[in-house]
């Protein structure tokens, strides 16, 4: 048994009768949503602390990769250098 405040009540009352359901479709209906959005949330949330976590080890990533890019093209620019004389 669940207790709800009579104004709550009421307000779902007046909702199923003009939807024409009754208040355990509504209800459950209601509870599925908010699971739903919790789930959501926490999945989000989740998300965001992997992220977080991997933010330092992605930056050391394209810093090295970066170096390695620079190498590489003064390689190719000293390259076309010397293939011009």
């Amino acid at each position: 048994m669940i207790s709800l405040p009579e104004s709550l009540l009421a307000e779902v009352d007046g909702i199923v009768t003009v939807e024409k359901r009754n208040r355990s479709e509504f209800i459950r209906e209601a509870l599925n949503s908010i699971l739903h959005e919790r789930r959501k949330k926490g999945i989000h949330e989740q998300m965001r602390k992997g992220y977080l976590e991997m933010a330092q080890l992605n930056l050391s990533i394209a810093r090295e990769l970066f170096s390695t890019e620079q190498e590489v093209l003064e390689y190719y620019d000293v390259t076309i250098v010397e293939c011009q004389r």
